[in-house]
């Protein structure tokens, strides 16, 4: 990483892309980025295309334990994977296998559904919910890699506000709940989210959810001007039992093991 760019390897496939925290010196020399196979050139705040110096397949197989799942390049820079995720997989894996009951298990702005798919593994029933229909598509893709279409996964179309708000009329609940809520963003008919603004809010709808004996609930933030530090302090004006954890996502550079900073987290577990 560095002058801005992070240098990245997905399966076998080089990757250069935007990231405004490399402000540093890079390891490597020029002449090793220029061996990338393909770079993201940023046309504008929220887009850019990416210039090929090989081929590369639409997309491609990649793998984290048992699990299988898709990589493409999209319009906005990312691959539909985050690699520094494989913390919390782990996480909620070792959390679902040591109960001795069915989990059920919650996870908001589910994304390409990776952390549903290790849930699901891990013995969870799931219930995913997103905005975007490519991107559920996406998910199910995963599911189907990784051979777990027997797997009970619930797949939800929706805006996650209004979503939590529906369930907790139903008076449904939840063991676990994964959340990974961006910065800014519109459900699937124009609901506009605001992380600052609404984040509070949810997470206090959120907590309404929880099963009179719950397991966990995990916190992932990116690309927000706020530390860790104030994810846990929302955690812990709603939850008084149990403990919780706080840190930065990291990426480690294989040369310099310096690390990259991706990302803010808080999870709380019994």
């Amino acid at each position: 990483s560095g002058n801005g760019m992070r240098y990245e390897r997905f399966g076998p496939y080089q990757t250069v892309r935007p990231d405004p925290q490399a402000i540093w010196k890079p390891s490597l020399p020029a002449t090793d980025w220029q061996e990338a196979d393909v770079t993201f050139q940023r046309i504008s705040a929220d887009k850019g295309k990416w210039q090929f110096k090989r081929h590369l397949p639409e997309k491609w197989l990649m793998h984290w334990g048992h699990l299988s799942f898709w990589t493409r390049l999209t319009s906005f820079k990312h691959t539909g994977i985050f690699p520094e995720q494989s913390l919390q997989w782990e996480f909620m894996q070792e959390k679902i296998k040591k109960i001795q009951r069915p989990i059920s298990v919650l996870n908001l702005f589910g994304y390409t559904g990776i952390a549903t798919v290790a849930a699901a593994e891990a013995g969870a029933k799931v219930t995913h919910v997103d905005a975007s229909k490519p991107t559920i598509a996406w998910a199910r893709e995963n599911q189907a890699a990784s051979k777990l279409d027997d797997k009970p996964i619930r797949w939800i179309l929706d805006d996650a506000v209004k979503f939590v708000e529906r369930e907790i009329r139903r008076g449904s609940s939840y063991d676990a709940i994964i959340m990974d809520p961006p910065v800014y963003g519109h459900g699937p008919t124009g609901q506009i989210w605001k992380f600052s603004e609404d984040f509070p809010k949810l997470f206090g709808n959120v907590v309404k959810l929880l099963s009179p004996n719950p397991v966990f609930i995990i916190v992932n933030a990116y690309a927000i001007s706020s530390s860790a530090l104030m994810l846990g302090n929302v955690m812990g004006d709603l939850l008084k039992n149990g403990t919780v954890e706080v840190g930065e996502l990291c990426l480690q550079e294989s040369i310099s093991k310096r690390l990259l900073s991706t990302g803010i987290y808080a999870r709380w577990s019994k």
